[in-house]
């Protein structure tokens, strides 16, 4: 049975944005196919911006054509002819999906007593329950709890159900007291922060908004969010001065002496950060100045408009950001929703009930879950490579991880800032730290002692940004690493086997691959470091995938893998496998494990059944430990390419605190993963 919820507001410029996009990854965490409809919409033949908004959301797989009910001009020409359409076009979809988001009107066509009418109607035709989003903007907590008991009336009044109530846009300040007023309502009650990121507009938008050219900046550039316009009316001092973060700087164009000042202060790292400059009244850039900015690579977007600068820094005041414009304000807007709503209670008063099922993006979003509940800190080496520079900036903007970066800060900052990404939160740790060095040599000298290492020798290690990483987890000024999208696989583990060390009575380092098939995680290991173990590292190497699935909440079924099942085959391969799985059974005798076991028999229940009957593991194996890397690395990648799972790893095991390792070929996905399971195991460690 499909479940819904209508999501509605009394009034304009409310803020819901941010409920419609939290409810959607709340539901995508708990049913495998989620769709979204509209009621109504402006218009037959151009697209509703919000719904293609939503529509691009992960989990949500309903078509633009399906999720449209009728137009606005239908609805005020004729109500119940509309209202038959919305309520067919919605049953023609809805039993497609496990649960709809159904958005309301947007109150631009008609007066707010009419349209709050209109979306009790729609609701109760539908026959989904609302939530009610509140602005609480310039009201006091009672003036809220006013607004919002008069909608509810109105839902009531024409039978719709409203089970909950959420004040949108509140301050930090008023937030306990909107809390204790939206209480009193008798449902569920939750006050959504504002952050100003969210309703902050793009430099794009801003450039649109006074009609202007773009000299320079990249379309990545040109998305970032600005914080406000400052009008450069002073000489360059005092301008300085009063430069902000993520700052559009309004500049007429008949003094362009001001752009070298204010280009270099932006690549210096000693001021913030800029989103961009507007040039107003139309001049043109002198060849002097503009021969100069050629020979700079600034990488800052600059563009020119005809109109002047009154004109321009009105228009830029007075923008207003489109709430769902970036991957930026979607990831802030899904922090604060599931910060500061109970969304479990929501999707129970939904009727939504959590599935056996568990799909790839289920399990993306339950790493980042795990993750955030205690918040580790991860350092990233290869500050360098821009897919790093990314991963970073949406682990920050998830609040997944606390991330540190080792680099130049400035160098950082400006290669940041030129890919139109924000790093704010994140550490950057310079790896010519004098006192680091000097510190982390020290202790790596004295670790190394016994092999003969001097200080000079471990002062060159400490040069290096793997030994430099991995000496901050040793001693605990980080959580876990994360290397590997530039340096190789030996290069990542080598620190951590020269002085992290592995856990008591583990002798061996092993990997495993979480693969998210369509509807579940299984284990498989060790798939990319040990070519050929023996049974002892064999046993290692299960114990490690148990684990690994544990704590990724997957029961562990341990399958220990050959080309024969039980008695039925017999030589030394076979016989290391039966070797150790009688080691696994006597350092975990609860663990369930068996084997020598087949695939077909570990993973078919008919086939378990025949082959290894009364068998704990026999066709519901949760974990495949592969008898050598050769079988191991074929086995998952033939899996993955034939069946398009999702291979996650690989994740490393049996070291003291995590050190995880990337292909150089990873993207960015696989990065943010890796670092949200590297926090997960150090909550662990």
């Amino acid at each position: 049975m499909t479940r819904s919820i209508y999501v509605a507001a009394p009034e304009v410029q409310t803020g819901w944005s941010v409920i419609a996009v939290g409810i959607i990854n709340a539901l995508t965490r708990e049913v495998s196919t989620v769709g979204v409809f509209r009621p109504l919409v402006h218009s037959e033949d151009a697209h509703d911006g919000f719904l293609d908004a939503l529509l691009a959301q992960p989990g949500v797989t309903s078509t633009y054509e399906e999720s449209v009910g009728a137009t606005y001009d239908a609805a005020m020409h004729d109500r119940d002819e509309a209202m038959a359409t919305i309520v067919a076009r919605y049953g023609a979809m809805k039993d497609r999906f496990d649960a709809v988001v159904i958005v309301g009107t947007n109150y631009n066509e008609a007066t707010s007593a009419s349209e709050l009418s209109l979306n009790a109607q729609i609701a109760v035709n539908l026959n989904a329950p609302v939530c009610l989003a509140v602005s609480t903007k310039d009201r006091t907590p009672d003036a809220v709890e006013h607004v919002a008991r008069n909608a509810m009336d109105e839902f009531r009044r024409h039978h719709a159900q409203v089970i909950a109530v959420m004040g949108t846009r509140v301050t930090a300040d008023n937030r306990a007291g909107m809390l204790e007023a939206l209480g009193k309502l008798g449902v569920l009650a939750a006050a959504l922060e504002e952050d100003p990121v969210v309703r902050s507009p793009s430099l794009a938008d801003q450039i649109a908004a006074v009609e202007a050219t773009v000299m320079t900046g990249s379309p990545e550039q040109l998305a970032r969010e600005s914080q406000g316009g400052l009008v450069a009316a002073m000489t360059l001092p005092h301008v300085l001065d009063r430069l902000f973060e993520e700052a559009t700087v309004i500049v007429a164009s008949d003094r362009t002496e001001l752009i070298p000042g204010l280009v270099m202060a932006h690549r210096s790292g000693a001021f913030p950060q800029l989103a961009g400059i507007v040039l107003t009244g139309g001049y043109e850039v002198p060849a002097s100045i503009q021969r100069l900015m050629d020979t700079v690579n600034h990488r800052l977007p600059i563009a020119r408009t005809d109109l002047g600068t009154y004109s321009t820094a009105t228009r830029i005041g007075n923008l207003q950001g489109v709430h769902t414009s970036t991957p930026r304000k979607i990831e802030i807007m899904r922090r604060i929703f599931d910060e500061q709503v109970d969304a479990r209670a929501l999707l129970d008063a939904m009727a939504v009930e959590r599935t056996g099922v568990r799909t790839p993006l289920m399990f993306e979003y339950q790493l980042n879950e795990m993750a955030r509940r205690q918040k580790r800190r991860i350092v990233l080496p290869e500050s360098g490579d821009d897919r790093i520079l990314e991963s970073a900036s949406i682990v920050l903007r998830r609040g997944s991880a606390d991330i540190v970066l080792l680099g130049n800060p400035t160098s950082v900052k400006l290669q940041a800032s030129g890919l139109g990404l924000s790093l704010e939160g994140a550490e950057i740790v310079d790896l010519d730290d004098p006192e680091l060095i000097k510190r982390f040599a020290t202790k790596y000298a004295e670790l190394r002692a016994a092999k003969g290492v001097t200080y000079e020798q471990a002062v060159a290690k400490m040069k290096d940004p793997s030994y430099f990483g991995t000496m901050m987890v040793y001693l605990g000024l980080a959580d876990g690493m994360v290397s590997g999208a530039v340096n190789t696989t030996a290069n990542t583990i080598r620190p951590s086997l020269e002085f992290v060390k592995t856990k008591p009575g583990v002798k061996v380092v092993s990997s495993s691959f979480l693969m998210c098939m369509a509807d579940h995680v299984d284990v498989y290991g060790d798939c990319a470091v040990n070519p050929d173990p023996t049974a002892e590292q064999l046993a290692d190497i299960a114990i490690g995938c148990a684990d690994t699935a544990r704590i990724f909440g997957i029961e562990p079924r341990v399958a220990m893998l050959s080309y024969s099942t039980g008695t039925s085959g017999s030589g030394a391969d076979v016989d290391k496998v039966r070797e150790a799985t009688e080691l696994v059974r006597q350092r975990d005798p609860e663990l369930k494990v068996d084997g020598p076991i087949q695939f077909d028999a570990a993973i078919d229940p008919t086939v378990g059944k025949k082959k290894m009957p009364g068998s704990a593991v026999a066709g519901q194996a949760t974990v495949f430990v592969f008898p050598d890397l050769n079988t191991g690395n074929n086995t998952y990648k033939a899996v993955q390419r034939s069946s398009g799972a999702v291979a996650v790893g690989p994740v490393l095991q049996g070291l003291n605190k995590p050190v995880n390792d990337l292909s150089r070929g990873a993207l960015v996905d696989d990065i943010v993963n890796t670092i949200a399971i590297t926090a997960i195991q150090a909550q662990h460690s």
